[in-house]
């Protein structure tokens, strides 16, 4: 999900600036999909990772913790911001952005660019935290 929405931005800024081409709308469309259906499915991450500190019994330690925060922060990510504008990038390009009236502002595919940014460096975090667990006593980390 993390390549899809990454390459969302600069498919929807061709798209858009070449509307005529309908190679490019479909690979607009076919990014905001793949995006929209791996939001649904990295729901269940946190759940699956609650599920798997309870069971080595690590819960309260920070590590954890701060982990559970930041993938709260990257699940919500897409659905508040990521996937809202990307519809809206569609949406223009399937009425005709500029035949319908619909516009799309000119800052929303750069937009985009910094908060797939963003969303993809706190799945890098979390990540390096899951596997380094600074603070474990599994055995590995700190």
């Amino acid at each position: 999900m993390r390549i899809a929405a990454s390459m969302f931005p600069r498919s929807a800024r061709l798209a858009l600036a070449a509307p005529d081409d309908p190679r490019r709308a479909v690979a607009v469309h076919i990014l905001h999909r793949i995006t929209r259906v791996y939001t649904v499915i990295g729901v269940l991450v946190p759940v699956f990772g609650l599920a798997k500190g309870a069971s080595i019994g690590v819960l309260g330690d920070t590590w954890l913790i701060v982990s559970m925060i930041l993938t709260a922060a990257a699940v919500a990510m897409p659905i508040a911001f990521i996937l809202p504008a990307q519809k809206r990038v569609v949406r223009a390009l399937d009425t005709g952005a500029n035949d319908a009236g619909v516009s799309v502002p000119d800052g929303t595919a750069r937009r985009l660019g910094m908060l797939t940014g963003v969303f993809n460096l706190l799945w890098a975090i979390v990540v390096v935290l899951m596997i380094y667990r600074p603070g474990s006593t599994a055995g590995v980390g700190l």
